[in-house]
Order: C-alpha cells, then sequence, then structure tokens
C-alpha cells in the first residue's frame, strides 16, 4: 500500500537534528535540468509564469540562482521536514520516531513539479513550482508533458506485487493528475473528508488538507499496509461514512 500527498508551498528551512539517514531523489537529474531552464527568468517573468506576487517571485528568483548540485545535509533537508503546508500540520514529522521516518520511506511518496516524485527522505532544495504550471522546457508545452509516465513508472516499482497493491490518493487533483492510473495497473482509492455544516456535509479545503496529513500520520505510526484498516482512522472525530462512499471512493465525515 501506497500513499500519496502533494507538496507545499511553505517551506521549513530551518536545520533538522531528528534523523541523519537520507537519500537522493530519483529525478534530481530532471530537477535540475527544470532549474536550470528557471534560471534564466526574471524575478517579473516568474511573477508572470507563476502568477505570484513580486515578493514571492524575488524569492525563487534567488532559490532558483542558488541551486546547486550534489545534494547533501549541508545544502538541502529532507523533503518531509522540509514542507510546512496544513498537510504536513496534520503529519506532523518532525515528531515522528526514526523507524516511523524510515516506515514512511516505503510507504509514502510526495508529487512535485520540480522533482516530480519524492520519498520522505529524500533531500531536496527550496523551490516553488506548482504542478499546473505552464512551463514550456526541453520541447515540452508543460510539466505534464515534461513528466510523462516517469513519475508512474516510480510508482510502480514501489510496489511489492502483492494483494495489498493499492495506492490511496491524499494528493489533490493538479497533483495526481500527473499520474497515468491506467498504466499504473493497480488499485487506487481516492479519499474524501467532509464537514457537516448543518444542511449537509461539504469539503472545506483548509481542513481537507490538514486531514490528508492526519491520515497519512495515522498509516505510519500504526503500520498500516492493508487499505481496509484505514476505516478505523478516528483522528481529530473523523469517521468512515459507509452511506457516502463507493469501492474506491472512501468519504470520511465529521
Amino acid at each position: 500500500m501506497l500513499l500519496v500527498i502533494s507538496p507545499a508551498k511553505l517551506l521549513d528551512l530551518k536545520p533538522q537534528k531528528i534523523i541523519d539517514q537520507f537519500t537522493i531523489p530519483e529525478f534530481l537529474e530532471q530537477a535540475t535540468t527544470l532549474a536550470n531552464e528557471l534560471k534564466h527568468y526574471s524575478p517579473k517573468e516568474l511573477s508572470k509564469l507563476m502568477n505570484v506576487s513580486n515578493a514571492i517571485a524575488q524569492t525563487n528568483f534567488e532559490r532558483f540562482a542558488r541551486w546547486n548540485t550534489p545534494f547533501t545535509p549541508e545544502n538541502a533537508k529532507q523533503s518531509v521536514l522540509t514542507f510546512n503546508g496544513e498537510v504536513y500540520a496534520g503529519l506532523k514529522a518532525s515528531s515522528l520516531t526514526t523507524d516511523d521516518l524510515l516506515f514512511a520511506q516505503d510507504h509514502l511518496r510526495i508529487l512535485s513539479g520540480l522533482y516530480g516524485v519524492l520519498r520522505p527522505l529524500d533531500l531536496m532544495q527550496s523551490y516553488r513550482l506548482s504542478m499546473g504550471t505552464p512551463l514550456q522546457a526541453s520541447g515540452f508545452d508543460n510539466l505534464y508533458h515534461f513528466w510523462g509516465d516517469m513519475i508512474t513508472n516510480s510508482l510502480k516499482t514501489a510496489f511489492p506485487g502483492n494483494k495489498h497493491d493499492v495506492l490511496i490518493n491524499l494528493a489533490s487533483d493538479e497533483y495526481f493528475r500527473s499520474i497515468n492510473t491506467k498504466k499504473l495497473g493497480v488499485r487506487i482509492i481516492h479519499i474524501e473528508f467532509k464537514e457537516w455544516t448543518g444542511t449537509g456535509y461539504k469539503t472545506i479545503v483548509v481542513y481537507t488538507k490538514k486531514a490528508r496529513g492526519l491520515m497519512c500520520r495515522f498509516v505510519i505510526e500504526n503500520r498500516i499496509t492493508c487499505p481496509d484498516d484505514l476505516m478505523a482512522f478516528r483522528s481529530e472525530n473523523y469517521i468512515f461514512e459507509d452511506s457516502l462512499s463507493t469501492t474506491n471512493n472512501w468519504v470520511f465525515v465529521r
């Protein structure tokens, strides 16, 4: 069983003293190609390309200017400890044990516009590049075309080849689109989180993002490898709602 989540725009760049182990991103060469392409963009051009403020564009102009390889613990940081948005507020990776993080390394993947796919302990340098960014690089029209089936093929190698080969989708639509589900060849379970509003259950994005992280933590701490065990998820009062769920679309409510 493998979980996929989205990255975050917010980053925690402070040095960490939680775990010494690290790995190198599988697609560092491709990420370097994209980073080198973005080095040619001015802050004004980055602002237009990414649809961000001038201040954010300037920050990322400086980030791409500093990009350098090889990645080491001195110039990069493990991905699951770097991303710092709502999903990662739910995951709270900095409070996981070493054994937890090693389990996550085998069962969690972070989809990325720049890196393609990251394992939790893969080193990364700071960046901002959403998968939906219309970047034209190396003859490709956008990042979905650039990555092609590379992300899909990488995910396929993470499955052991047994009856529990299931992908648990906790990513946003923007990032999940980077996976060729037909070529992946495994069962996919999509997870939704809904809130009672007084008139019905509705998806509220900020709560959904945190809940995705909470579910990742639940899987990691409980060493869950069978999807049916996800139905026991109860973090922050969420419960599985059978009446709103289908075979491959599971809804949790509160």
